[in-house]
């Protein structure tokens, strides 16, 4: 059961017309008062000792055609990583099977695609259905989809879809040039309209202003329904990449921004996405008492690195916080989907 009162006041609606200055005076309180808002509105509505946890493979990784100035797949950026063809199923369940023997809940299958051709459709719906069939959480991030293309992941059974915002809408265009800011948009909108959940988050430290990390998750609140979980990605820099050498965000803006992610969408699942293998114990811990509760599990996220199994579960353990389990209802699995570490298919 939830650790909370039973007679605390009834949570505020949650609401969709946040406007930028609004936002930007949360990030602007006082740090501990900001941390006691988010913790509240957190325990109105999730056990705060709870904590969703998640493994991502990569099914197909490199030789993306964007241009994400963050990401370590792009064809044009020498950064090491390799093209590689979709994995097969086989392949994938032998993974899946690992990640739910370590303690995953959710299993996401990653693609390095602009968007994915309809042939790839068929190879995709496959994966899914052995990989639900474990009883695993399903999701995918594929790029771009048409509505078509999304019905069809709906009845293979997918539950949830990741494609992030990335950053602010007025920031946008420093980041990316090879898709636009509407394209995002609308394939949140064929998702949603095929009746999975979303998965919509963005990332910090791309040298963006307060102001513009305001923007994003003021786009992010005000979608016309929350994402069911909220990736907030940490920027990696992987050499090769045009963002490699960017000043490194503060720790404490980016717990800031976890804590106003939690504020302004109470009901959706905060997760601690890429960069959090270079994150303190420490940084963690506050960025769980800012409202995070979701994280990753296992060594690698696409192409970056993670925290090992091990150490997650050392923090746990040494924090109080436990894995949440799963829930089924009516035979379908519902719970946010994971969270694609920064690349060109997130």
């Amino acid at each position: 059961m939830p650790a909370v009162s039973e007679h605390r006041a009834p949570p505020p609606v949650t609401r969709h017309d946040w406007s930028r200055p609004e936002i930007e005076a949360l990030f602007a309180l006082p740090f501990t008062e900001l941390l006691h808002r988010a913790g509240s509105v957190h325990r109105n509505h999730f056990d705060p000792a709870e904590v969703q946890v998640s493994t991502l493979l990569s099914v197909k990784t490199g030789g993306c055609p964007e241009d994400c100035a963050y990401c370590p797949q792009a064809q044009r950026y020498h950064t090491g990583v390799e093209a590689q063809k979709l994995m097969s199923t086989g392949a994938v369940l032998e993974k899946a099977k690992q990640a739910k023997a370590a303690g995953a809940s959710r299993f996401c299958m990653g693609a390095a695609w602009r968007s994915p051709k309809d042939r790839d459709i068929p190879k995709v719906a496959a994966m899914i259905r052995e990989v639900k069939a474990l009883g695993l959480e399903t999701c995918a991030t594929l790029g771009m989809l048409s509505d078509s293309q999304a019905q069809a992941l709906k009845s293979a059974g997918l539950d949830y879809y990741n494609h992030n915002l990335d950053t602010a809408p007025d920031f946008y265009g420093e980041i990316i040039h090879t898709r636009e800011f509407q394209d995002r948009l609308d394939t949140l909108a064929h998702v949603r309209d095929a009746g999975m959940k979303t998965c919509c988050g963005g990332i910090v430290g791309m040298g963006e202003s307060r102001a513009q990390r305001a923007g994003l998750l003021q786009t992010l609140a005000n979608l016309p329904a929350h994402p069911d979980s909220v990736p907030i990605n940490r920027l990696v820099q992987v050499e090769g990449t045009p963002l490699a050498g960017t000043a490194e965000l503060d720790p404490f803006e980016f717990v800031r921004t976890i804590a106003v992610a939690r504020i302004v969408m109470p009901r959706s699942m905060v997760r601690l996405s890429a960069g959090r293998e270079s994150m303190s114990d420490e940084l963690q811990a506050l960025c769980f008492a800012a409202g995070a509760n979701s994280i990753f599990y296992g060594e690698k996220l696409l192409t970056t690195g993670n925290p090992d199994t091990e150490r997650d579960l050392a923090l746990f353990a040494r924090l109080g916080l436990r894995p949440m389990a799963v829930v089924e209802e009516a035979s379908t699995v519902h719970a946010d989907i994971v969270a694609p570490a920064q690349s060109c298919a997130a």
